[in-house]
């Protein structure tokens, strides 16, 4: 499978100078297969999505292809980006929007973007945009998406304000995890660990250094040090860390990026547009 981070910020996307190395747009992940005939899986619709949107245009999709677009939650950094994906527009297309997981607070999903899309806040409404929405409100896990052969998409339940899910992508023996807005507290969530046991790639926010973290309890979010640990303690091969903070520029970044890879050789923070391959 192909991963690429289309986008990296947390809170709000950033466009000064000194902040594109890491990028500026708010998140989006995208999974697709090495062949790229099969489903796109795209995790949460930060302003990133945008670029994501017009790149798949470009391409291809077999009839039976999908667009799946898995959201951890609903905060305004999640889903400001879905008004502008080109693929919404086009009425050839199909795109899965699903909520997975057996904690989840919502009832509705589709209000989540019909009320995001009305006039007040948006010129095109839901129903108008053109392509085939179909809205997944899953209390358990499923096999929801494609790659040749079937992958298991599998989901967990976090500490976030309003709440969140992560999600564990299984694919031909290869395991990606997908854990951002966490707040773990004063010791790690155990269930995040058994979660990412064993994951090929883990990807995990950490908004803050570990000095930072203690000025900004209950808003949600983990430091590096945690993703760090989290990382050691599932055997996970690569930590990738994302949803920087958008007071943090390329500078602090890579040094602090020097700091976790002392602790943790195969760690990284993500940076916009860079592609992994497992």
């Amino acid at each position: 499978m192909i991963i690429k981070f289309y986008g990296t910020r947390g809170s709000i996307p950033v466009c000064e100078k000194g902040f594109q190395e890491f990028g500026g747009n708010t998140t989006c992940v995208v999974v697709m297969d090495d062949s790229k005939i099969g489903d796109v899986l795209i995790f949460d619709a930060g302003t990133g999505i945008r670029n994501l949107g017009k790149e798949l245009m470009k391409r291809s999709f077999k009839e039976e292809s999908k667009i799946v677009i898995a959201f951890s939650h609903f905060h305004w950094d999640h889903v400001q980006g879905f008004p502008f994906f080109a693929p919404a527009y086009d009425s050839s297309k199909k795109i899965d929007i699903i909520a997975l997981g057996d904690e989840l607070k919502i009832t509705d999903l589709k209000s989540i973007f019909t009320n995001q899309m009305k006039s007040t806040y948006f010129p095109v409404s839901l129903e108008n945009m053109g392509a085939e929405f179909i809205f997944h409100l899953k209390k358990s896990n499923e096999e929801m998406f494609r790659t040749g052969s079937t992958g298991k998409l599998l989901s967990n339940a976090h500490s976030h304000p309003g709440g969140a899910h992560g999600y564990r992508l299984e694919v031909n023996g290869k395991v990606l995890v997908y854990c951002t807005d966490i707040e773990h507290g004063d010791t790690l969530d155990q269930k995040v660990i058994d979660f990412a046991k064993g994951a090929d790639v883990l990807i995990h926010e950490a908004q803050y250094t570990p000095e930072e973290l203690p000025k900004y309890r209950g808003w949600g979010h983990s430091s590096w040090g945690q993703a760090i640990e989290v990382a050691k303690l599932a055997g996970v091969k690569k930590l990738y860390m994302t949803h920087h903070d958008p007071d943090h520029n390329d500078a602090f970044i890579l040094e602090e990026e020097k700091k976790c890879q002392a602790i943790f050789k195969k760690c990284y923070f993500a940076r916009e547009g860079e592609e992994i391959k497992i």
